[in-house]
């Protein structure tokens, strides 16, 4: 099935901007019926280690083999991928961000395998599935790696200051201005205009979907009332004065998560790698817990990062494709052995509470329920549908947020001209759209 009928010249388009923009089913639950004769199949990833996962398959599926080669990921990926299949010669199977399906999907890259992975859908989360069925009954990858969003805060110095963990997001409001009367030279945590994905993760947590697709019709709604309020919120926060509005990742960055001039950071599950690298002196400090909600007694998260494992339109076996990818990530051993060398969340639920998931993280010997909180947190990932042109979305966000910021205006209008950019980049490259 394909999202959207696009012309040559659209599919150029669309590849110019790219340059110039990341278990219960025991094993093969997957449709492909298993071949007598030798299948060679060919597996891009950028998972470390991932051959020796490859490894465990092949020693016991013989006559299908796996080459794993290892690649980049985010846009350098997708225009591989993108110029792989124009020219016939795509591998079997691809890595692929969550973002990233619906521009290789309009494309006819990916192939729908919804007749081919079984009652795979039972392994994920709901949210989680929704993602790699584009809001349609396709069914175009499957869920490997989750990025649930959770709150990391300075368990010492909310104790120091007096400071309660926040349960819902007028409580966050309420304990920025109560951390800045506290340690004036402190905010709560920072607004990043450089970091879209996060913003995506918090409006997903509200009930936003930035695109939908009807048939072959898209829509855009990224200014929709949910993601109106968190950027409303966020807004009057940075105006306030009590929450930062520098960018993460950069070495300001780490040095205010270093010496206590950032109190919390709403983040991902992958978030103690983070911290370890960035802020290695406060290993012990921090503390994780759910997001603050929006409504007290509601139990939602967004996601901020994670990838699938995608079979391609061009290659010749499908099936067995299917049944690999099925496999890799629902298999109790392989995604176990994937969560230890490739350091992965899994996006399988039974995966999140395994035994390669039963210590947390180093940097969290405080916290031994660690991966216990998190498996709890993921498994209320809301859904979300992202559409063809993210590179362009994220990019105004970037460039609308950060004017925003530097001029001082309330965050509204940055929201609408993401809106509008993203709309009229879709009309521009050719897909029919709503609006």
């Amino acid at each position: 099935m394909r999202l959207a009928r696009r012309s040559t010249t659209a599919v150029l388009l669309l590849c110019v901007s790219l340059f110039a923009a990341a278990c219960n089913s025991g094993g093969d639950n997957g449709g492909g019926t298993a071949t007598d004769e030798k299948v060679e199949l060919t597996f891009w990833s950028w998972v470390p280690n991932i051959d020796k996962v490859v490894d465990k398959w092949n020693a016991t599926h013989p006559n299908i083999h796996v080459t794993a080669s290892k690649q980049a990921q985010g846009d350098e990926l997708v225009t591989k991928l993108l110029t792989a299949a124009k020219a016939g010669s795509p591998p079997d199977l691809a890595q692929v961000e969550y973002q990233a399906l619906p521009t290789l999907v309009s494309n006819d890259v990916l192939a729908d395998i919804k007749d081919k992975v079984g009652n795979a859908k039972s392994d994920f989360a709901d949210g989680v599935w929704q993602t790699v069925t584009l809001g349609t009954d396709g069914v175009y990858a499957i869920p490997q790696d989750v990025g649930p969003m959770m709150l990391y805060y300075r368990e010492d110095l909310f104790k120091k200051y007096g400071l309660t963990v926040p349960k819902t997001w007028d409580e966050f409001a309420a304990t920025a201005r109560a951390a800045k009367k506290k340690a004036p030279k402190s905010f709560l945590t920072t607004f990043s205009s450089g970091d879209p994905g996060w913003f995506v993760g918090l409006a997903q947590q509200a009930g936003a979907s930035w695109w939908g697709i009807n048939g072959d019709t898209w829509s855009v709604s990224i200014n929709d009332p949910a993601t109106k309020k968190v950027t409303d919120f966020w807004s009057g926060l940075v105006a306030e004065g009590v929450v930062d509005s520098k960018p993460m990742y950069t070495p300001e960055w780490n040095k205010a998560l270093n010496d206590g001039t950032l109190l919390a950071w709403p983040s991902a599950i992958w978030g103690p790698g983070v911290l370890a690298g960035n802020a290695a002196d406060t290993k012990g400090k921090w503390a994780m817990a759910a997001l603050p909600q929006w409504a007290a007694g509601e139990n939602k998260t967004g996601s901020w990062g994670g990838s699938t494992t995608a079979v391609t339109a061009g290659s010749k076996n499908q099936a067995a494709a299917a049944q690999f990818a099925v496999w890799l990530n629902t298999d109790p051993d392989a995604v176990a052995t994937l969560v230890r060398e490739g350091g992965i969340y899994p996006a399988s639920k039974a995966a999140q509470s395994g035994p390669a998931l039963s210590t947390a993280p180093d940097f969290f010997p405080n916290q031994p329920d660690f991966y216990v909180t998190a498996k709890g947190i993921a498994d209320t990932a809301a859904g979300f549908t992202f559409g063809p042109n993210v590179n362009v979305a994220y990019s105004a966000y970037k460039d609308a947020f950060a004017k925003a910021i530097s001029d001082k205006t309330p965050f509204g209008g940055a929201l609408d001209t993401m809106q509008t950019t993203t709309l009229e980049d879709l009309k521009k490259a050719g897909f029919k759209v709503n609006g």
